[in-house]
This record gives structure tokens, C-alpha cells and sequence, in this order.
């Protein structure tokens, strides 16, 4: 009896290592990146916002894909639009999965885009998908893929309603 006490030490004790180790570095993922990237995009901050992404980024729209980090200038315009008419941002968002590594994490979750601009509000709701490497120590988006649809429906309230946002 003692023997296999010690056999499943053995076995379950570098899991469990594991797990705690891949909770650490998405904890350190969510300081790092998740809650400046939440801070940068209800800021309205392009700069901060673009330097979350790593030098070289596959982004994946509806639109198409943009290997040439067009997105970024596209980001800066985006959000100086947003000042000049007096557009609050609020983002949320919560993850479906999260497959995470020493050095590589794949995310996958829903968000929400409330733009409040004179007494009214509209909601953008979406899926991401979102490849996270560990570059010179820090953490950058290297993929960014996202969606309004899911299987030709519209992501709506409902679907994002099925979990409760992060907070940092």
C-alpha cells in the first residue's frame, strides 16, 4: 500500500506542478497583457494599445488578413475618430479556453464593445483568437484572428452573456 502511495505521488505531483506553473504565466499573461490591452483600448490609447503586439502580427479579420501590421495604423485612426466625436469605449471579455506553455499561449473567448457617445449606447459583441509568445521575456500577440459570427449567426448578448467578464 505504501508503494503505490508513493507510485501516484510520483505520477500526480509533476501535474499538479504544471497546472500551478500554466496558471502562473496566465496570470502573469493577464498583468501583462490582458488588463493593459482592456486599459489601452477604454483609453482610447493607440500607442500603448499597438505595443502589446509583437513586431511581426498576423491579423485576421472579416476583412481579410494583414500580415503588413496595417491594423496598427488602423488602430491610431480608429481611436483618434473615437476622441474627436466624443465616443467612450468599454471593453469586456472573457476566455473560452486558454492552452498555455512556457512559452506560447493560445486564447480563445468573447467580447463585448460598448460605445457610449450622447445618451446612447451600442453594443459589438464578437469571438477572438489570439496567439500569445513570450519575445525577449515579454508577452506580445503574434496572432489575433476575430469573428462577428459563428456559423453565419451573429454573436449576440446572449452568447456573450454565458460567462461573467474578467476583472483585473
Amino acid at each position: 500500500m505504501k508503494g503505490l502511495l508513493i507510485l501516484m505521488s510520483l505520477f500526480f505531483l509533476p501535474h499538479a506542478r504544471a497546472q500551478t506553473d500554466v496558471t502562473q504565466i496566465q496570470q502573469e499573461i493577464n498583468t501583462s497583457v490582458w488588463k493593459p490591452f482592456q486599459e489601452a483600448f477604454e483609453t482610447l490609447d493607440a500607442k500603448a494599445l499597438n505595443e502589446l503586439y509583437a513586431n511581426q502580427v498576423l491579423r485576421v479579420t472579416p476583412n481579410g488578413i494583414d500580415t503588413e501590421n496595417s491594423f496598427k495604423a488602423a488602430n491610431v485612426k480608429r481611436f483618434n475618430s473615437f476622441l474627436e466625436e466624443g465616443t467612450s469605449i468599454f471593453l469586456d471579455f472573457w476566455f473560452d479556453s486558454r492552452h498555455t506553455n512556457e512559452t506560447t499561449s493560445y486564447e480563445v473567448g468573447f467580447y463585448r464593445i460598448r460605445a457610449a457617445k450622447d445618451n446612447s449606447t451600442t453594443n459589438s459583441y464578437g469571438q477572438f483568437h489570439i496567439v500569445l509568445k513570450r519575445i525577449k521575456g515579454q508577452w506580445k500577440i503574434t496572432q489575433d484572428w476575430d469573428t462577428t459570427t459563428i456559423k453565419g449567426s451573429p454573436i449576440s448578448a446572449e452568447d456573450f452573456a454565458k460567462r461573467q467578464p474578467m476583472a483585473f
